[in-house]
């Protein structure tokens, strides 16, 4: 698969496409990043301009190898060598099983296989109900899913996301890619693991309408994290960074946030928690180290790559401006050829929405 990736920082529009479309002849697909605000008209110029292209588009905070910005363009083509169909799922809060058959469709329009074939989304909310539906077309068929949540759109807006040139709310938008020439890969980057002599606990009691946690193991959550992390409760929400919760899934640990304190001694979070799963109390490990093993990896699945593709969680990007570390995180990353992406409010990677987690594809 061929790919290239166009930047622009200028502010007028129609400027920046003309640079960011820069030698951009014939794509199969296009991948949209920049702000909330332009959103609709660039997506609106870039249909005009290559109307047989597939596209979709999200706004946020975007990074291109080692540049990165909260408005700017980023438009990232898929050239030769590769089959793409575009789609939308709508009702995301109360009923996108009801445009499941666009998936199916496009999954079958591009020859959709295992190994080669990527489903790539950018949804608006309710991410849990987002990955169970994507499911029911994706299971058992091999073929990975990576997305992230649309962050950073301001207060008293809704988060938007664009496909072939139209503008969608309440929706999933996603871009259905084979690499003919080639394979895809995924891959989860989760810095945070289990406290050495770390207990389990069971969650008791939820809303899930609301995402909020009341209860571990019969007692105010609020009070199992204060008591065995050390942390006063008033403290609990500011120390997402350093101690999230981990969710257990088989042998795996997926990460949920601590939003808000509730008066009962309950906490709202980012990701659903279900009554009767088994969480841990995290800590933050050395990610440095933990960020050159998954290069190191990737280096080692792929000899050439085309594009690797990425989102990361706003407190990953918090985490690392706070300690210094974002633009070299993005140099070393760039290591990898093409890489691009954008900064959600969450992740999803196949079955799962997770936070605190990069999730990555990688093409070759």
């Amino acid at each position: 698969m061929q790919s290239k990736v166009g930047y622009s920082a200028n502010s007028d529009v129609r400027e920046a496409v003309d640079e960011a479309t820069r030698g951009i002849v014939n794509p199969a697909g296009l991948i949209i990043m920049t702000d909330h605000e332009r959103l609709p008209e660039i997506a609106a110029i870039l249909q005009r301009r290559y109307p047989d292209a597939q596209t979709i588009g999200t706004s946020g905070i975007n990074y291109f190898n080692r540049q990165s910005s909260d408005h700017n363009l980023i438009v990232t083509a898929l050239l030769d060598g590769v089959s793409c169909c575009a789609g939308y799922l709508t009702r995301l809060s109360s009923a996108p099983l009801g445009d499941i058959s666009n998936l199916q469709e496009a999954i079958r329009a591009v020859g959709g296989e295992k190994d080669n074939t990527l489903v790539l989304q950018y949804c608006t909310n309710d991410e849990e109900r987002l990955t169970t539906t994507l499911n029911v077309a994706l299971d058992g068929t091999g073929i990975h899913m990576i997305g992230g949540s649309v962050f950073g759109y301001p207060e008293g807006e809704v988060g938007q996301v664009a496909v072939n040139g139209r503008i969608y709310e309440d929706a999933c938008a996603f871009l259905v890619i084979k690499n003919e020439t080639g394979k895809v890969r995924v891959y989860r980057e989760n810095i945070y693991d289990r406290i050495p002599g770390g207990k389990p606990h069971l969650v008791t009691k939820v809303d899930m309408a609301t995402k909020s946690l009341f209860e571990l193991d019969h007692r105010p959550a609020a009070e199992v994290y204060s008591e065995e992390l050390g942390i006063p409760k008033e403290r609990i929400i500011d120390n997402v960074l350093q101690n999230p919760m981990g969710r257990v899934v088989g042998d795996q640990i997926y990460i949920s946030s601590q939003k808000t304190m509730l008066s009962n001694g309950g906490m709202t979070l980012f990701k659903i928690l279900n009554e009767n799963d088994t969480i841990y109390f995290l800590e933050l490990q050395n990610y440095q180290d933990i960020n050159r093993q998954t290069i190191k990896q990737v280096q080692a699945d792929f000899k050439n790559i085309s594009l690797a593709i990425s989102v990361n969680c706003i407190y990953r990007y918090l985490l690392f401006t706070k300690n210094g570390y974002y633009n070299r995180f993005l140099g070393d990353m760039s290591k990898l050829g093409n890489y691009v992406g954008n900064i959600g409010g969450g992740e999803q990677i196949d079955k799962q929405h997770v936070n605190q987690t990069m999730v990555m594809a990688v093409f070759d």
